[in-house]
């Protein structure tokens, strides 16, 4: 009985998440379509014109498609630099101590704080630093934005790459330790290409955490609709445009923004998808 019952929730399962899958990509398509047969499907993604004066209507999505790239994209390169010591401390060098536990306790408890507070602690504490060492006008920008999302990964990637380089077989390991070689001999020889497509996952999956943040990136990345100049201007990302301008949006302007969200939405299935292919590949080498 307990089989049956078990094979039958699989089954629904199967089911059930294709469905959403499916229905999630056809509502957001109907309500942009829209966006797309007024302006075009290629210029609404490659136009920066937002004008919301009525009767002069325009929209364009490539501010905000830059401005998440240019976040997601900063926030990796400031990422790995510290989760990637962190994943090797606590999953090789002290492995199973005392002080690789109580780090990667502090770790996990940062990938629990809900994004808002990384927000509240970004806008009235990091805010201030980066206007007095004059790395932003405003303090608010893209980089200021970008570093608080690279904070807001950190633990994801750390403790994802942790748990794949604990799954390297100790066989391998003290092979190359019998045969002369030195730590980081091992970890570059023996540990990264074992251990490889696992951790090029956890920063697939730490990018798609921050390609959808939402309320951080809204408090910190200064809200203007415009093309970001530079590191140190203000812009927008796809997200926190719809976070801010949704409530209050109709008609073609409402079309537009559901239109960014299925972008957002297919930009992350690609990136998805290319990760999925690479750590194939890597499997097969």
């Amino acid at each position: 009985m307990q089989d049956k019952i078990f094979k039958a929730l699989l089954i629904v399962s199967a089911i059930v998440i294709p469905v959403i899958g499916g229905g999630i990509i056809y509502s957001l398509t109907l309500d942009a379509s829209g966006a797309f047969e007024h302006f075009g499907f290629w210029n609404f993604i490659f136009s920066d014109d937002w004008v919301t004066t009525a009767g002069k209507e325009k929209y364009g999505a490539l501010p905000f498609i830059t401005g998440t790239m240019l976040t997601t994209g900063l926030a990796l390169l400031i990422c790995i630099p510290f989760s990637l010591p962190v994943a090797l401390f606590t999953g090789e060098y002290f492995r199973g101590k005392k002080i690789a536990t109580a780090l990667a306790t502090v770790t996990d408890l940062l990938a629990g704080i809900p994004s808002i507070i990384y927000g509240l602690w970004g806008f009235y504490a990091l805010r201030p630093i980066f206007m007095f060492l004059n790395l932003s006008p405003q303090g608010s920008g893209i980089l200021t934005a970008a570093f608080v999302l690279a904070i807001m990964i950190v633990p994801y990637a750390a403790s994802l790459s942790s748990e794949f380089i604990k799954m390297v077989p100790a066989d391998l390991k003290e092979a190359a330790y019998g045969l002369g070689a030195t730590r980081a001999e091992v970890i570059r020889r023996v540990i990264f290409p074992t251990a490889g497509s696992g951790i090029f996952s956890a920063y697939i999956l730490a990018i798609g955490r921050a390609l959808g943040e939402t309320m951080t990136v809204t408090m910190l990345i200064g809200n203007t609709n415009q093309m970001p100049e530079t590191l140190r201007t203000t812009g927008n990302t796809m997200a926190s445009i719809i976070a801010n301008q949704f409530g209050e949006a109709d008609g073609l302007k409402l079309s537009s923004l559901i239109a960014i969200g299925l972008i957002l939405f297919l930009i992350t299935a690609i990136i998805n998808l290319i990760g999925k292919i690479m750590i194939r590949r890597a499997q097969h080498v």
